[in-house]
């Protein structure tokens, strides 16, 4: 297992859509090793694969929600949820990325979702949460479409957020940290 550089906003690998997981072998289930040892290390909720470079759909998962622990992964997932909120989000409702290292914007999401998909020898498996782990789904089939939390940001954090990427200077591709090797950005 390896820890694996997590890329910042601004590589254009975390807006490029995922391709589906064909080879369901050993060495995709050591890919997926490494996923859980890089979110693990990060202190993260959840990674997905292009958020390591690499271009396959593929998310793992592990995190606490009303004190249970939710831990998995996900390959090809499609995504159903609840309907979206479409008011400004509350501003105590953040929401984080490891693509997105010390930021955290007020994001709407659905109270409910359901992924199904396939696991790493390719059996069918339905994962399905309220609150926490709904978010969570979301967040990681959102990366695999391409899309970073902040694109579903509204109003004056939308605003903030640009603001933000500019003066980090996150609009060119490479930028990229190692958990357990670089200062974590979250203070964990």
């Amino acid at each position: 297992m390896a820890i694996r550089p997590i890329l910042i906003a601004g590589d254009t690998r975390l807006t490029t859509p995922a391709v589906t997981v064909t080879a369901f072998d050993s060495e995709l289930a050591a890919f997926v090793d490494d996923l859980y040892e890089t979110n693990t290390a990060a202190h993260g909720a959840g990674l997905a694969a292009n958020q390591v470079g690499d271009p396959r759909a593929i998310f793992v998962y592990d995190l606490i929600d009303d004190t249970r622990r939710h831990r998995g992964h996900v390959i090809n997932p499609t995504l159903e949820t609840s309907p979206l909120p479409e008011t400004m989000p509350d501003p105590d409702d953040l929401e984080g990325c490891l693509s997105v290292p010390g930021e955290r914007y007020p994001t709407g999401r659905a109270e409910w979702a359901r992924v199904v998909g396939v696991d790493i020898a390719n059996n069918p498996i339905s994962v399905e949460g309220t609150g926490y782990l709904a978010r969570c789904l979301q967040h990681e089939t959102d990366h695999l479409a391409g899309h970073l939390y902040l694109d579903r940001l509204v109003g004056r954090n939308h605003r903030a957020a640009r603001k933000m990427i500019k003066r980090r200077q996150w609009t060119d591709p490479g930028n990229a940290w190692v958990p357990g090797a670089d200062r974590d950005p979250f203070g964990w």
